[in-house]
């Protein structure tokens, strides 16, 4: 039967048998336009890991994973036995065969593999945009327990995010404003509104302590004489060396500078180490979102 009823991606998309559509279709939002599934998966894939969080959160099973998977909170998933799909870039085409799916997920890092998987199975490519996080994140929740019949869990994890970040924003007002950096080993960048981790300003509430800053995925390398300079209330840090497990200097090294650390953020101990791996790996997914929301509501004392 046909899994997918879409004139976007009919060209792409092959059913792997033919059957009546039950009556309750699901309609996903993807990144190539809506998408309406007929009938629940039996077989999923999924190589986004923010999409592998919120499956894992509704208790949704996988028939395979990427390796590695990179988020501690779903060690259990790597640990499991399950096949091993390829990494969060490349697929195992044979290892994917061979699991037979009805449905392949991907979005964000395997976003560009959607032509070769959608010759083994229909594929979706699930990537959120990041300007709207809460909408996108909240939407793809209620979708996704729809598709698999859980209702009643994506309503509990959806009022929980809201209700965290409507308390959120009412925390930061006017508690002061905040600069987002990446460190790289020793290397460091800025985030401001319309980056990558722009929604933490835009979604959250967070006031930016600059306004002007480069517009990139990859942020604008700043030096710590910037950081002096800018001289932020908050300082909000993301490791990427301990996102992706490489061994490299930590963000709290390359931080311990005499010029970062007579910032008003470190005089004051406004310094928020985010959960590396939340943010960087799987940003979209309700449970990874969900402690992000939480360690802000920690540190600006919700």
């Amino acid at each position: 039967m046909d899994l997918f009823r879409t004139s976007l991606l009919a060209a792409n998309l092959v059913a792997a048998a033919i059957a009546p559509a039950w009556a309750g279709a699901t309609t996903l939002t993807t990144a190539h336009g809506p998408v309406e599934i007929v009938r629940t998966p039996e077989t999923v894939l999924t190589f986004d890991i923010g999409t592998l969080d919120t499956l894992d959160a509704l208790e949704v099973a996988v028939a395979g994973v990427p390796d590695p998977i990179l988020l501690p909170t779903l060690a259990h998933l790597q640990e499991s036995g399950l096949p091993k799909i390829g990494t969060l870039f490349e697929p195992d085409f044979e290892q994917v065969f061979a699991l037979h799916p009805d449905l392949i997920i991907i979005g964000a890092r395997s976003a560009g593999q959607m032509d070769p998987l959608s010759k083994i199975a229909p594929t979706v490519d699930l990537t959120l945009p990041l300007d709207d996080l809460e909408n996108a994140v909240v939407t793809q929740t209620r979708e996704l327990s729809a598709l698999f019949g859980k209702e009643e869990k994506g309503a509990e994890l959806t009022a929980h995010l809201q209700d965290s970040l409507q308390t959120l924003r009412a925390l930061v007002e006017g508690k002061g404003r905040a600069l987002i950096v990446l460190t790289n080993g020793p290397k460091i960048s800025a985030y401001g509104r319309g980056s990558r981790f722009g929604w933490i300003h835009d979604s959250l509430g967070v006031a930016p302590a600059i306004e002007d800053l480069e517009v990139s995925t990859h942020g604008e390398a700043v030096s710590f004489e910037f950081l002096h300079e800018t001289n932020p209330d908050w300082l909000i840090v993301l490791d990427r060396g301990a996102a992706i497990g490489a061994d490299s200097q930590s963000a709290q090294a390359t931080l311990d500078n005499e010029l970062v650390a007579s910032t008003t953020a470190m005089q004051k101990g406004q310094v928020i180490y985010l959960n590396a791996a939340d943010v960087y790996v799987a940003t979209t997914g309700i449970r990874s979102f969900q402690r992000t929301v939480d360690q802000f509501l920690t540190a600006f004392g919700g």
